[in-house]
Parts: structure tokens; sequence; C-alpha cells
């Protein structure tokens, strides 16, 4: 049976004209590069087939043992044993967390939505977990004071566009002066 499908697609290109024939390999080497391009090495000189599809998944797509590194042994291990426990300290607390998953969650905050996220900052962006890990490795050498971590994670959101949550008249009020005691030192 194949050997009559080879035999029956010969005489058909064997009536194409010249001009059929070249537009037929163009489309059917265009089929075999699908997801490739050529790329110039600007230190070898050389030209090379990159495999966009390849690439792409080796960049965009995240791992997630690196995300659970990152935020459990990482983001949160290190405010839990850096920042102020007790009672006392809750909302101070609170606060920093809340300033942490908006960022983390790209904007999402539970006081646009009936105190729900809809989102969970564990599995957010590589390079967005990253950045967080990279602001509280900083925090943990530089100062570890809670107002400087909270400036920092409200600043990094202003950044962003991303706002801030706003629960009640008390936890604005406690922003704010956050924010003088910053604008102070």
């Amino acid at each position: 049976m194949k050997n009559k499908k080879n035999k029956n697609t010969d005489l058909e290109n064997q009536q194409l004209t010249n001009e059929e024939q070249e537009r037929m390999e163009l489309l059917r080497q265009a089929a075999e590069t699908t997801g490739k391009q050529l790329q110039f090495d600007s230190f070898t000189g050389e030209l090379k087939e990159v495999d966009e599809l390849r690439a792409l998944i080796g960049s965009q797509f995240d791992n997630p043992d690196k995300k659970y590194q990152a935020y459990y042994m990482g983001i949160r291990k290190v405010l839990m044993k850096y920042l102020p426990s007790g009672e006392k300290f809750k909302q101070a607390r609170d606060i920093i967390y809340d300033e942490k998953n908006v960022f983390l969650n790209l904007g999402k905050k539970k006081s646009d939505n009936k105190g729900i996220r809809g989102s969970d900052g564990r599995m957010t962006y590589q390079p967005v977990m990253d950045e967080m890990v990279d602001l509280i490795s900083k925090w943990l050498m530089t100062s570890q004071n809670p107002f400087t971590l909270y400036n920092a994670l409200y600043e990094l959101n202003e950044k962003h566009g991303y706002g801030h949550e706003a629960y009640d008249d008390t936890t604005i009020s406690y922003a704010n002066a956050m924010r003088k005691l910053k604008d102070s030192e």
C-alpha cells in the first residue's frame, strides 16, 4: 500500500510545474521548522538554530521545589523568626503579612473582595517569589526592623501599582503612622 502512495505522489509531483514544486518545498520546510529560528551568536559569529518552545518551557514554567523552598524555608520562616512575636505585636505582623501577600498575589487584596483574596501567594510566578526573597534577605542583613520591612514592602507595592490592604480605620491609621516614621528617618 505504501508503494502505491509513493508512486501516486511521484506522479503528482511530476505534473506540477517547477514554480509549484518550489512552493510545495517551501511549505514542507516551513512545516519542519515550526517553533525554531536562527539566532546569531555574537561571540562566535555563527548562526545557530534555537528551538523557541524548549527555551520558553525552560524559562517560563516554574519549579515547584524551588517555590516551596523560597516560600516556606525562606520568606515564611524568616518572617516568623525575626518579626516580633506575641499578641502585642499581632497587628504589626498582620499588616506586614498583608503587604507581602498583596505583592505575591500581584495586587489582589482581601479588602477588595469581602475578606477573600481569591489567590494564593505560594503559587505566584517564580520571578515574583524571587523578588520577595531578595527583599526579605536584604532586610534581614541590614536592619531587621519591622518598620523598615513594612516600608520596603509598601514601596514595592507602590512601584508595581498594586495598592495596599485596608480593612478598617485602625489599619489605615497604623499604615499612615508607619509611613510618617519612615519619613522622619
